[in-house]
């Protein structure tokens, strides 16, 4: 055998046509996983009427999706090392597409839950993979960059996905808002499954649930992992609340929006991409810790500036709390594998398990404080946890200063 046949296979550098296409592919990975995850927030109220529950109970069609892929993402990553990087994604965008068709059809209120949990289920092989394939594939200078793209792809996915479902709604229904986001899943899994190259530097491991849970101990026993797995569980938290329940607020009175002006609120998603960006930078020359608090205290901000019934503060309001989460989030999830010497993906996971299952926890939860309070009910609560998230990024700062 040859030295050149010993060698081992290139990594994919920027410039050339192969970074091309894995960017192309990663970013339509992110936009229909992230389209169909959140397509059935804005249509809340609707589900709330037609199937008779209440805002609290509407908002399990989010947030059952969320914790299921919270809990199915630990294992997906480890399940991923058995059966490779690529089939595992390309079964998340096909299972999770076919479930948002069959959504279309579902006859009663346990149907639909059922169908977005399970959706849960196969949307939790794509986040953490994903990121996995791009460390092992990409040249460690264009890691990052490819990640940026793989992110910006969900940030205009979720926004498109919410949209897409609110005019659809709008003007036919929220049953034809899933067959068009369940074929639109269908298409980016082509595009994905064609541009993707397969893995080069992988190699298969046999799963072992015992070394899994041994990892997620020693990750916890760590004060810095703990108090950023606090940290990602409140600040969803937070952020969902606000988002499940806007939609209420703007098509009561005194706003009484349609359900496509509505959605129109969701348009300042593409803030989020600047703020990972523009957040990140800023932690690299000021520190995580700073820049993280900063973030917290402009999400407060912005949830303040959205007090007024006015469509146009409101939404102000909701673009500078978008600003601050996403820098938030793009530095707490940064963080988790470089406190770390060892276990770096599991320490992802673990973060990304708990960021979703308290997103799903707490936008459900939210519902009560709607049901009793109305928005102002849901703003105190959202502005609690904000507050216990500044307080937490702040400790964390104390604990991991050099970070």
């Amino acid at each position: 055998m040859t030295a050149e046949a010993l060698a081992p296979a290139p990594k994919i550098a920027a410039g050339t046509p192969e970074f091309r296409r894995v960017n192309v592919a990663v970013f339509s990975c992110g936009f229909s996983i992230f389209a169909i995850l959140y397509c059935t927030q804005p249509v809340l109220p609707l589900l709330a009427r037609e199937f008779d529950v209440t805002p609290a109970q509407s908002s399990l069609a989010l947030s059952l999706t969320t914790i299921t892929m919270a809990v199915a993402m630990l294992f997906a990553s480890s399940l991923s090392e058995v059966f490779g990087r690529k089939p595992l994604m390309v079964f998340a965008l096909v299972g999770s597409s076919l479930l948002t068709l069959a959504l279309a059809a579902a006859p009663d209120w346990s149907s639909l839950l059922w169908l977005r949990a399970l959706a849960g289920v196969t949307l939790s092989g794509a986040p953490a993979v994903s990121i996995a394939y791009l460390g092992e594939e990409m040249e460690k200078t264009d890691v990052a960059r490819a990640v940026g793209i793989y992110i910006g792809g969900g940030a205009l996915g979720g926004m498109s996905g919410r949209l897409a479902a609110a005019f659809l709604a709008d003007y036919g229904s929220w049953r034809w808002a899933m067959v068009g986001l369940g074929a639109l899943g269908l298409g980016s899994a082509v595009v994905f499954w064609r541009l993707l190259p397969p893995s080069r530097h992988f190699s298969a491991r046999r799963f072992s649930f015992g070394a899994l849970a041994l990892s997620m101990a020693r990750l916890s026993a760590k004060p810095a992992i703990a108090l950023l797995v606090v940290e990602g569980f409140i600040l969803l938290g937070g952020y969902m609340a606000v988002f499940n329940f806007i939609g209420f607020r703007l098509q009561a009175p005194p706003l009484n929006l349609s359900q496509s002006a509505a959605g129109l609120v969701f348009l300042v998603y593409p803030i989020g991409g600047y703020a990972s960006a523009f957040m990140g930078g800023l932690a690299g020359r000021v520190g995580r810790g700073r820049a993280l608090c900063l973030s917290i205290t402009i999400m407060i901000a912005g949830l303040a500036i959205m007090t007024p019934d006015n469509i146009f503060v409101i939404a102000a309001g909701l673009a500078t709390m978008t600003f601050g989460f996403f820098g938030a989030h793009s530095i707490s999830s940064g963080w988790a594998p470089s406190v770390t010497d060892s276990d770096k993906a599991q320490a992802t996971s673990l973060y990304l398990m708990l960021y979703y299952i308290g997103g799903g926890a707490a936008g459900s939860y939210a519902g009560v404080y709607w049901a009793s309070h109305g928005w102002t009910g849901v703003a105190l609560f959202a502005g609690a946890l904000m507050t216990a998230t500044l307080a937490t990024a702040a400790t964390l700062w104390r604990v991991a200063p050099t970070q």
